[in-house]
């Protein structure tokens, strides 16, 4: 700031600066704010799906896992303590369950998770795997999914219900935080909910 930077926004969660997600928490943000935090990519596919249906549901307890495409972060050769990204399914840890709870603070200590690397170059899949507080039928989730998407445009959410199954490559470019895919919608015992959305981690 000593350079004479005014803002500064960071890209991933910190400890530090507030945290704000678009759909979420976004309206808490103050012009004094001269650093903030925009999360992970990951956070923002999370938080406006789980608030929604804490919203509208209440949310138990979540265990999150994204299915992550590779990073800057891992090497492309084996080493002694790295292995090789193009070359492995790597299991990693995600600060995203931490993020959740501090964008949304209901959900402090009520969510899990962890990333599986894959060699991929771009695009990422995330799964929720959520308890619900209050029974709720598929169509219901579906709903209330399709009315947040056409209601709030804001290239926060959207949805996909084609029957033609899509790959991760399909939705490079795309703008949304999180893109529901409907193929990946399912509810058990009117309690368990999982579902599955797409975002191009890269698009920032």
């Amino acid at each position: 700031m000593a350079t004479g930077v005014k803002k500064v926004i960071i890209s991933a969660p910190s400890k530090d600066a507030p945290m704000f997600v678009k759909g979420v928490n976004f309206s808490e943000y103050k012009k004094s704010m001269t650093v903030v935090s925009n999360a992970s990519c990951t956070t923002n596919c999370a938080a406006p799906l789980l608030s929604i249906i804490n919203k509208k549901f209440g949310v138990e307890n979540c265990l999150l896992t994204t299915v992550h495409a590779m990073t800057s972060s891992q090497t492309v050769l084996d080493r002694t303590k790295h292995r090789s990204a193009p070359g492995n399914i790597v299991h990693s840890s995600t600060g995203a369950a931490k993020a959740v709870g501090i964008v949304i603070p209901e959900l402090k200590g009520k969510v899990t998770g962890d990333s599986i690397r894959v060699p991929t170059l771009d695009v990422s899949l995330l799964k929720l795997y959520i308890n619900i507080k209050t029974p709720a039928k598929l169509e219901e989730i579906k709903c209330m999914i399709w009315e947040t998407a056409t209601l709030c445009n804001n290239n926060v959410l959207s949805y996909i219900e084609d029957t033609t199954k899509l790959v991760s490559s399909d939705f490079i470019g795309h703008q949304y935080s999180a893109i529901v895919d409907f193929n990946q919608l399912s509810v058990i015992d009117n309690k368990f909910v999982t579902i599955g959305a797409w975002y191009d981690n890269e698009m920032g």
